[in-house]
């Protein structure tokens, strides 16, 4: 009996060995990398662009998880029921298949102004391996090896973003200053919250639940959310003023490629912004091999 459960865990050992060296590579790569003042990358140059409020959305690679077969298998099991092709969907990308996402929020600053700078911007995501947690936007874009990483770019009623020149009116500049404010006591509460209920330790059986009842169609009746990075993010645009909050259950039954729906074109299946917020063209932030 002993044998016949350890000789198929050797390859399961194996893999997650290598994927967590793989990881601690990379996290000692981007910490030792060299950088010019005065010089960007590119990474730096689409951190840039990023303002809190902004959706990111990660086609991941499953085999990379680092924190854990379940971790793993949760991501695997996203990816085949939470990512199909709908009959007679729009979706504003055509390929990749996007199973997590991630908020832009403000970090600790000292003044009103600094929150909004590019170099102070966290994104807060749901996590396997540290629970609901905001890291540096930066170095999160540099550690990551998915396939494909998209920006998807908020705008406030009036803002126009493509317009280098555009100064907002003081009804736009208190919108967005509403935003900041909202999504930083969103971030606060719900970092200290995970860490209060362990919540790292519950994440991939809480994705697998999601994704098995919504592909038993159970997703109107579930407790679990369907996708708990999706949950995340609309619940945090939602508090800060700019997603709609219909119903107590949307933010549960969304999931990560709702995201890519317009709302004009999809009756179902879409994330909802209020009057006057939208969400701007995708920009591909990274992009690598389909392997």
């Amino acid at each position: 009996m002993v044998a016949s459960l350890a000789v198929p865990s050797v390859p399961v050992l194996f893999w997650w060995k290598s994927a967590v060296d793989d990881r601690a590579k990379r996290a000692e790569d981007v910490k030792t990398k060299i950088r010019i003042p005065s010089v960007q990358t590119i990474d730096d140059l689409m951190v840039e662009k990023c303002k809190p409020g902004d959706v990111l959305l990660f086609d991941r690679r499953c085999h990379k998880c680092a924190s854990g077969p379940m971790a793993s298998f949760s991501c695997l099991v996203a990816r085949g029921l939470l990512c199909g092709e709908d009959k007679g969907a729009t979706r504003s990308v055509e390929t990749g298949k996007f199973d997590h996402c991630g908020v832009v929020v403000p970090g600790d600053t000292a003044t009103k102004a600094q929150a909004a700078d590019p170099s102070n911007l966290l994104l807060l995501e749901a996590t396997a391996s540290e629970g609901i947690v905001a890291r540096p936007l930066l170095t999160r874009l540099e550690m990551s090896q998915s396939r494909t990483v998209l920006l998807l770019p908020i705008s406030s009623p009036g803002e126009r973003r493509n317009d280098e020149e555009f100064e907002p009116s003081k009804k736009t500049a208190r919108l967005q200053q509403r935003l900041v404010t909202n999504l930083t006591a969103f971030r606060s509460k719900w970092v200290e919250e995970s860490k209060k209920q362990n919540y790292a330790g519950g994440h991939p059986t809480l994705g697998v639940f999601g994704a098995l009842g919504y592909a038993m169609n159970l997703q109107k009746t579930s407790p679990a959310p369907v996708s708990p990075s999706a949950w995340l993010v609309v619940s945090a645009l939602q508090d800060a003023g700019a997603a709609e909050n219909i119903s107590a259950r949307s933010a549960l039954e969304t999931r990560v490629d709702d995201f890519l729906r317009d709302h004009r074109f999809n009756e179902k299946d879409t994330v909802r912004l209020r009057p006057g917020w939208k969400f701007l063209a995708p920009v591909v932030v990274r992009e690598m091999s389909r392997s």
